[in-house]
């Protein structure tokens, strides 16, 4: 029986001297995905408050959402939509693309989509 890989990774990327919140979402996204991944973005999060944060999304591997995962994501940009300064979304599909228009729209900070991971970080850095 194949196995079927989803979930996030999140980390901290350090590109020159800047670090971003770097998220990795691979598959179709569950409900499970985001409870575990819930406490470590708040975590990650927690002793930020006055800087703003840049993030790098890697939707390159993104296949979607189950839909209680995709209000656990609106939930979630509910959440720390105002901590934001810019996120970059990186992907290779046209519905990602539409998605990041729509995260503007809860999101404080600026959001964008590119489709090569260079262009997305020297954004970011400007």
């Amino acid at each position: 029986m194949k196995s079927y890989k989803h979930g996030l990774s999140i980390g901290i990327n350090r590109v020159d001297n800047e670090f971003f919140l770097f998220l990795k979402a691979i598959g179709k996204l569950s409900h499970e995905d985001y409870e575990k991944i819930n406490p470590m973005i708040d975590n990650a999060l927690l002793g930020i408050k006055e800087a703003k944060i840049k993030a790098l999304i890697d939707a390159t591997q993104l296949e979607g959402w189950e839909l209680r995962a995709a209000w656990d994501d609106f939930k979630l940009g509910l959440k720390h939509g105002s901590e934001f300064e810019k996120i970059a979304i990186y992907g290779n599909e046209k519905w990602q693309e539409y998605i990041s228009k729509i995260a503007s729209w809860f999101i404080s900070g600026e959001v964008k989509f590119f489709e090569n991971e260079e262009e997305a970080i020297k954004w970011l850095k400007n």
